[in-house]
């Protein structure tokens, strides 16, 4: 299930976004309140945004813009929104995003494709290990997906690792969609159950929420950790609330996949120009097809690498690379610059860490420090500098490390909505 505009040439592909970029920036000037106003400030006529190159004329939107003026970016009166979501809020206020009775159709077609990038057929059957309730995009992103794909659906839900594997043993499921550590709960769970994991239903795990790759497309230490135990495939995924779309890996596992009918990408340096082939800069869309909540040049936040070599799936689209990082959660810290997945991955080398904080706080000199808060059934001054001296061969640095009660870092993970953990804690100055 390969649409036919992913198998095109960069040419072919090029002039088909320009089409449904025109169409889209038609449709916000006359029916975006903040659009029509941004072109309005900056004299920017629609008819003038031809090509993808035009799009440089159009200032960026953020996510400050979506939180501030919220309301201004719905495309349709309300009474046509059909589903309200929020995002997860990770590194603000949640912002609200309404769909579409079309905006859902487009939510389907999307994680069908996204699916069946990673293997899924209608053969198959798939275990929902997310929430589908608490105004949450994915899961019934995933539901819908699998609806139009064909494939069978188990909604299970996030945890109770009993549970799950009820549902597995009694339904065998071929896929799981779930949070790559919440695996390693199910092996545990397998391994003094008497559970034996070569001779399950799954095969593949599509994993959200969490890096399972270094840049290089290597698994990392937690997917190593996974498949050690468990010979089970992982896919990774990115995606967010804001742009309604996916990026699955395929069977090729070099990068998540770009859908050119749904999205336009751009990769910008802090310019908000964009960064040369093979460089790092910040994942910026333009959504395409949208009606309730489009959005131009949106900053995601998020800094990674595009690659554009064709795939052997036979795809010919661009491919996103592992995330980097949070542009807000760049650490400075003693001359080195940080993303908190590089710190993740260091800490998941440690079986004795049964779970952790990361807090960033700006000490007397004005520059950004790190305190780990660590859980460990096995606290000693010997784990402190293991731990110590595998962050500085890793990441060139050493931060500040305490023990913490188990309970109490727990606490200090609950998000605000619950949804996602919360594993960074900035208490930074803007």
């Amino acid at each position: 299930m390969i649409p036919d505009i992913e198998r095109a040439s960069n040419e072919e592909i090029k002039h088909f976004q320009e089409a449904k970029l025109k169409e889209t920036v038609g449709y916000v000037n006359t029916n975006s309140p903040f659009y029509k106003k941004l072109f309005e400030t900056h004299k920017i006529l629609p008819e003038h945004i031809q090509t993808i190159e035009d799009l440089q004329q159009i200032p960026v939107t953020t996510k400050d813009d979506l939180q501030k003026h919220n309301d201004d970016f719905l495309c349709v009166p309300k009474q046509q929104i059909i589903d309200y979501v929020t995002t997860s809020g990770t590194l603000g206020d949640p912002v609200v995003m309404g769909l579409t009775d079309a905006d859902l159709d487009r939510l389907a077609y999307n994680e069908a494709i996204s699916l069946a990038c990673s293997g899924v057929t209608k053969n198959d059957t798939i275990q929902l290990m997310t929430t589908m309730d608490r105004r949450f995009m994915a899961g019934m992103a995933y539901f819908l997906g699998a609806r139009k794909l064909g494939s069978g659906i188990i909604r299970v839900g996030s945890g109770v690792p009993e549970l799950q594997w009820d549902s597995i043993l009694k339904f065998q499921p071929t896929y799981l969609i779930t949070v790559p550590s919440f695996l390693l709960k199910l092996i545990t769970y397998a391994e003094t159950h008497a559970i034996n994991l070569a001779n399950t239903s799954v095969k593949a795990a599509i994993c959200i929420g969490e890096p399972i790759r270094n840049q290089d497309f290597t698994l990392n230490t937690l997917s190593e950790k996974i498949k050690s135990i468990w010979d089970i495939e992982l896919f990774s995924t990115y995606a967010s609330t804001e742009m309604s779309t996916a990026f699955n890996e395929c069977e090729a596992h070099l990068g998540g996949h770009h859908h050119p009918e749904l999205i336009i990408t751009e990769i910008l340096d802090e310019n908000d120009v964009q960064v040369p082939e093979g460089e790092v800069g910040e994942l910026t869309i333009t959504t395409l097809g949208v009606k309730g909540m489009p959005l131009l040049r949106f900053k995601t936040g998020d800094m990674l690498k595009a690659h554009f070599k064709p795939c052997s799936c036979g795809r010919n689209t661009a491919r996103l690379g592992p995330v980097v990082g949070r542009k807000k959660q760049m650490i400075k810290y003693k001359g080195t610059t940080l993303y908190p997945p590089a710190m993740l991955n260091v800490l998941q080398h440690f079986e004795a860490v049964e779970t952790f904080i990361i807090e960033i706080s700006t000490n007397e000199l004005g520059t950004d420090e790190i305190v780990l808060k660590i859980a460990s059934g096995t606290p000693s001054e010997k784990l402190i500098q293991d731990i110590k001296d595998h962050f500085r061969a890793k990441l060139r640095v050493t931060p500040s490390i305490l023990f913490e009660k188990l309970e109490t870092i727990q606490n200090l993970r609950k998000g605000k909505t619950d949804r996602k953990p919360q594993v960074i804690v900035d208490k930074r100055k803007v």
